[in-house]
């Protein structure tokens, strides 16, 4: 089962968390420091300060279109060349069924024959026929008609049903597994486009940040130290946009082909997520048995199993006679002096009985009495997969639900620890290494919370999907 990997924070956090805790030797008054941050306060990573630095914000380009879930599974269910494909084969396969039960109906030969046969000539050589050939022109229609096989042919047309309903369910398949995979995709690139809104608020917020204290430090009221640590968090925040811009256009490029689209088309996905999402189901058991009823594979790979036991059926068959009926009439306008009439009609019924074939036909029904019983311990195994498939989609959901709250939690904390560390660094009770890591896991946590969110709708998609939903 495809899931979606989340982004993970690249930042380096060597030696800033190994600072002295000591006075600089050139720190100002507290008094001073104090009044000149109370005018410039550095402001949290959510938010977007106007800056000469401060990269564009993450909105999109007025060439972008807005794209919800469901418009992305209804453009991939009509794009996706895979959706194409078996619903030929399911076209292909009801034409299978029409071939075998012509088996069933007459067989009409329409025939036109003109000879000019040596007087007197007999055919001596070349099989046990008719020898004598006149001179002739004629047209006739020859009529074939099976009575009876004792089943064989009722079989094998059963045999092509089954296996054209079980088309009908592979197409089913494929477009859940259409729907989960543009699910998976879209989810991935809303993360994407997501983390890069809070890589680029994070690097504008640390922007801000680095000029108030390269301000403090012209003024003498903060070290060097303080403004080289938040240049490396300026640096630090450059990589981590960068990161994020390569992942959302990694993740459009899969999403635009999941739509059946060979265009580098970008989208503006609206997160249309819940902000208080509903819990993971808990009723793993009635979920297993509503997959069992309802899986297109599980539904598809039965009607394969009926199949062939209808097809061994068949081959079975093949050791009855056959019974067929033949008739012929016609007109010779043209004929030999020796062709008395100008018409001619004839009916006739025919037993045929399978004497020996050097046992081809036992060998035929023994083979497909083997390949039955392997598809029917395909279906068992195909249950057993579901099950586990199924319970662990559950469980997955459960613990993807349970990292939404405690992320919410870590964000909230690291919101408040952001707060304080800047109030604290505004009254020069701190330095700038407590900020910096305030600034750090506030922007982990941000990244860790969106993340948490929409795994979890991606986790509801797998439940739905495993459940034939």
């Amino acid at each position: 089962m495809r899931k979606l990997l989340p982004l993970t924070l690249l930042v380096a956090t060597t030696c800033v968390g190994q600072q002295p805790a000591r006075p600089l030797p050139d720190a100002p008054k507290v008094a001073d420091s104090a009044e000149l941050l109370a005018q410039a306060t550095p402001p949290p990573a959510g938010s977007r300060p106007n800056g000469q630095n401060t990269p564009p914000a993450a909105t999109p380009s007025p060439a972008s279109a807005r794209l919800t879930l469901a418009e992305a599974e209804k453009m991939a269910l009509a794009h996706n060349p895979n959706i194409s494909i078996a619903h030929l084969l399911q076209l292909a396969q009801t034409q299978v069924t029409r071939e075998v039960r012509a088996g069933e109906m007459p067989d009409a030969v329409a025939n036109l024959t003109a000879v000019g046969a040596h007087d007197n000539s007999r055919i001596t050589a070349g099989a046990l026929n008719n020898p004598i050939v006149y001179n002739r022109a004629a047209g006739g229609l020859t009529v074939r008609q099976l009575i009876t096989d004792f089943g064989r042919t009722r079989n094998l047309v059963k045999n092509a049903q089954s296996t054209a309903q079980a088309q009908v369910d592979t197409e089913r398949a494929t477009v859940e597994d259409i729907t989960l995979a543009v699910d998976e995709a879209f989810y991935q690139a809303l993360t994407a486009q997501s983390v890069l809104k809070v890589a680029q608020q994070t690097l504008a917020a640390r922007q801000a940040t680095g000029e108030q204290v390269g301000a403090l430090t012209q003024q003498k009221l903060r070290s060097t130290l303080d403004l080289s640590l938040a240049d490396v968090q300026v640096s630090q925040a450059k990589l981590l946009v960068l990161d994020a811009q390569n992942s959302s256009q990694a993740a459009m490029a899969s999403l635009n082909a999941v739509l059946g689209s060979e265009a580098d088309q970008t989208y503006d996905l609206v997160d249309e997520t819940p902000a208080n999402p509903q819990a993971a189901p808990t009723n793993t058991e009635e979920l297993v048995q509503l997959a069992f009823r309802q899986r297109p594979d599980l539904a598809s790979l039965d009607e394969r199993f009926l199949a062939a036991k209808q097809f061994a059926s068949a081959e079975h068959d093949l050791m009855r006679p056959t019974i067929s009926a033949l008739a012929t009439a016609g007109g010779t306008p043209v004929r030999a002096d020796q062709i008395q009439s100008s018409w001619y009609g004839a009916a006739g019924a025919n037993i045929s009985i399978p004497v020996f074939n050097g046992f081809e036909y036992s060998a035929r029904a023994k083979e497909a009495d083997f390949r039955a019983q392997a598809a029917s311990e395909q279906v068992r195994n195909l249950r057993e997969t579901v099950a586990r498939d199924v319970r662990s989609a559950v469980l997955n959901a459960q613990i993807a639900f349970q990292r939404i709250g405690v992320t919410r939690q870590l964000l909230d904390q690291a919101n408040t620890s952001l707060e304080l560390a800047q109030a604290r660094y505004k009254v020069g009770l701190s330095g700038i290494v407590d900020l910096t890591q305030s600034q750090l896991a506030q922007t982990e946590a941000e990244i860790a919370y969106t993340n948490a969110r929409f795994a979890y709708q991606t986790a509801l998609a797998a439940v739905r999907y495993q459940t034939g939903q």
